[in-house]
């Protein structure tokens, strides 16, 4: 693994190579430089590169994937099987990260991102995904549903993004995230993101990630030392 710690680096979004469509979102947006992560991440991603970063919520990472990917999209074909798969440790994440890619796809045509998740009926699930989408943001219970009903076709994927690895494995998810890493084409480019390092996540990096790109990015706030902090365990 390669390693770069994400500093502050004099970089615009236009020295990445965004497509003047994406741009022009971003200046609507008011985005006027990228963070530390987007800057250390996008140029990665928009190589191929697999990336394994290390990040909090909150660092902007939502943007540092989906920028890349959307400028890598092949959106001069009808939308047909997806080109990106997003996994989500829970439907606010999945909702959430599909909602960004739909903000930052807003001058690009016919573009599609479906979010999949349990607690939905699979009704307009199963229509959207026959209709084609470019990009699925889905949790891993509802995406092996789709999968083993054969409505969702990952044979033409080119990225798969594992967005807060840890809590996927926190909440019992590990097993069906392995199962679908399986079911996607070798050549892919994955990208994992997790805010801690467990045993569970590295191997899992380890085994799916080809000589990934490791970036770092500190958490914003940290503790002040004048203050003494006191915890309770409660039944």
């Amino acid at each position: 693994m390669t390693n770069n710690s994400a500093d502050n680096a004099a970089v615009t979004f236009r020295d990445m190579g965004l497509p003047e469509a994406i741009l022009k979102t971003l200046i609507n947006l008011g985005y006027e430089t990228p963070s530390p992560i987007q800057a250390a991440m996008i140029p990665h991603i928009m190589q191929g590169r697999d990336v394994l970063g290390q990040a909090q919520t909150g660092t902007g990472k939502t943007a540092a994937f989906a920028l890349p990917l959307l400028s890598g999209l092949d959106l001069n074909v009808k939308a047909g099987k997806p080109q990106v798969l997003v996994l989500a440790p829970t439907r606010e994440l999945a909702i959430q990260v599909a909602e960004a890619f739909q903000k930052y796809a807003e001058n690009l045509p016919h573009f599609h991102v479906l979010p999949i998740y349990g607690g939905q009926s699979y009704g307009p699930q199963l229509s959207a995904l026959r209709r084609g989408v470019h990009v699925v943001v889905g949790t891993p219970g509802r995406v092996i549903d789709h999968l083993e009903k054969n409505s969702l076709d990952l044979s033409e994927l080119k990225t798969l993004v594992l967005d807060e690895a840890d809590e996927m494995l926190r909440m019992g998810f590990i097993d069906d995230v392995e199962q679908i890493l399986k079911k996607t084409p070798a050549e892919r480019q994955t990208t994992l993101f997790s805010a801690t390092m467990p045993p569970a996540i590295k191997r899992i990096a380890k085994t799916y990630l080809r000589d990934p790109q490791e970036i770092t990015v500190a958490a914003k706030t940290g503790t002040a030392d004048n203050i003494r902090q006191r915890y309770w365990l409660v039944a």
